[in-house]
């Protein structure tokens, strides 16, 4: 009761409007003088959570994505989806779920994956017959793989404060990325075929034209290949992995696309560090609340609680999953990673869950945060790119609401989907 009291207190200070990572260190750094006196130790406890050579890997896949969103290599990348789907009903929505895959094994980014994608798909489907706000939801929605398919940041920030291996969480989210974006396809074609009057379709590609296509998003598609494949192979570590993705978005659009200069580098990185200071900021912010909620034995108060009652894996993850969807709606997907899971973490130990699957669950949860109002970044994002009403909007993102939750459904219920891959890599318990 405790920290639900604690939780609605911080959830109240938020809603007044002050920034994030302001009303978590301005409450945490009061619950601390309150009971500790003093907040001589506050300097430590940030710089102790911020001092993690994993956190380096944030801000390096944020200079990748805004590299490829300024070097215009999704274009390409867009244009070889169409080709390839354009006779299919829904084509060009199952192209915009393509790219939206293709682009967050990329950018590890749900916004820049909706920004970038949105704003050439949104235009070519209304284009195309969709109405606007089937177009507005389906990119929303389609952003959010960003955080489920590997590389992805708020993995390598559950991974850390978790002590996780990054690796296998990247792999764990695989599998159930391409579910999801799978149930996403079916789904435009489904809706494509039910209410798809005026919605045009194009012949189908030949063979010489889908080879055109692929060359010439060729140098779009080497950068997962590179980066994930360079790191599951022991080639390199996540965090180098990053790096080593960054420097080859610099060379691709630099040489290959021939766009990108010192003055679009120098603006990248400026975009980059502003996302990750920002993160880093709620991070702080967020290392102060949880210290104060290690000092009130909050952890220790819960995992007691699940013992005396006997709660077992199945209710607890519907509570918790419960929580965090409601919390979705409130706050943005870091804020909620690292509030909820220093709590969460101890308990799933106690249940014997394995921290990998709920990372997993976890993530796509979250990506139901970012398309629920009222503050769904998704929602902010496509509103920005496209300014339409935000009733719109989130009107087209409810089928696809319902459809992440079955993806969550499905993976509680099989486990075996976020775990076989990374238990046939890393050796890791079902």
């Amino acid at each position: 009761m405790t920290f639900f009291l604690l939780l609605l207190g911080a959830l109240l200070l938020l809603l007044t409007g002050l920034p994030i990572f302001a009303g978590l260190a301005l409450f945490g750094g009061t619950l601390t003088f309150l009971t500790q006196g003093d907040l001589g130790a506050l300097g430590e406890i940030v710089f102790g959570k911020l001092n993690h050579y994993l956190l380096v890997a944030i801000p390096l896949f944020a200079l990748m994505a805004h590299v490829m969103i300024r070097g215009k290599l999704v274009d390409d990348l867009y244009g070889a989806a169409f080709t390839f789907t354009r006779h299919l009903p829904g084509g060009i929505g199952i192209a915009t779920v393509l790219a939206c895959t293709i682009f967050a094994a990329i950018s590890g980014s749900s916004v820049a994956t909706a920004l970038t994608i949105g704003a050439v798909a949104i235009p070519q489907m209304i284009h195309y017959g969709y109405s606007p706000r089937t177009a507005y939801g389906l990119v929303a929605a389609g952003g959010t793989l960003g955080i489920l398919i590997p590389p992805s940041g708020p993995m390598v920030l559950y991974g850390v404060i978790t002590e996780s291996s990054i690796g296998a969480l990247f792999v764990a989210g695989m599998v159930p990325g391409l579910l999801l974006a799978a149930i996403f396809c079916g789904w435009c074609m489904f809706d494509a075929r039910w209410r798809g009057r005026g919605l045009r379709t194009e012949p189908r590609a030949s063979l010489p034209e889908l080879l055109a296509a692929l060359r010439r998003a060729f140098w779009s598609l080497t950068l997962p290949v590179l980066v994930l494949g360079g790191m599951y192979l022991g080639v390199f570590t996540a965090t180098e992995a990053a790096g080593v993705g960054a420097m080859a978005a610099v060379l691709i659009a630099a040489i290959a696309y021939r766009n990108f200069g010192i003055r679009d580098l120098w603006y990248a990185a400026l975009d980059a560090c502003r996302t990750s200071a920002m993160l880093f900021m709620i991070l702080a912010g967020a290392s102060i609340f949880g210290h104060v909620l290690t000092k009130l034995r909050i952890p220790q108060e819960i995992v007691g609680l699940v013992a005396q009652h006997g709660i077992g894996t199945a209710e607890f993850l519907l509570v918790a999953m419960l929580l965090i969807f409601v919390l979705g709606m409130f706050l943005e997907t870091i804020s909620i990673i690292l509030i909820t899971t220093p709590v969460i973490l101890p308990v799933m130990l106690h249940l014997g869950i394995n921290p990998v699957w709920y990372g997993v669950l976890l993530m796509i949860n979250l990506e139901l945060a970012l398309i629920t109002p009222p503050v769904g970044m998704n929602l902010f994002t496509i509103k920005a790119i496209s300014r339409a009403p935000m009733g719109e909007i989130v009107r087209g993102v409810i089928p696809y609401v319902f459809l992440l939750i079955l993806a969550l459904v499905l993976v509680a219920a099989v486990p075996s989907l976020a775990l076989w891959l990374p238990g046939t890599m890393f050796r890791i318990g079902n």
